[in-house]
């Protein structure tokens, strides 16, 4: 039977720091890992079974969103002429990624509100037809 992974503070710290700079967790929980971080499969296990730990990595990722986001800014800053397509590309990449780990923050913003061209609210009237006998 297999041990239990070694979790310690030092760990999760190590873990929650790599994923706010930018690292996937696939990549720090993969096959060729650092032999004292945990595998993929132990990583997804502690999420699932330990709420503290899922909350820690829920901020860990809304620091991503945020370092994603500043990002941004240096990516457009060094663009040249000759590489603005991979710039934008890169600065789309982020832009998504923001969004989707931190919605309420760099998500698309949606207004649901109808109104009539002229800015007033839309009024609707309700035609009965009597039914024909």
């Amino acid at each position: 039977m297999a041990q239990p992974f070694p979790w310690t503070p030092e760990i999760e710290d190590e873990i929650f720091k790599r994923i706010a700079n930018g690292e996937a967790i696939r990549q720090i929980c993969s096959t060729d890992r650092d032999e004292w971080l945990p595998s993929w499969e132990t990583f997804r296990k502690r999420l699932a079974n330990d709420p503290d730990f899922a909350a820690q990595y829920a901020h860990a990722r809304e620091a991503q969103a945020d370092n994603e986001f500043d990002e941004i800014r240096s990516i457009a800053d060094t663009a040249t002429p000759e590489d603005v397509a991979v710039a934008r590309l890169r600065i789309d990449a982020r832009k998504w990624r923001a969004g989707k780990l931190r919605p309420k923050v760099y998500g698309d913003k949606l207004d649901l509100t109808h109104a009539n061209p002229d800015g007033s609210a839309i009024t609707f009237q309700t035609v009965f037809e009597p039914k024909p006998e």
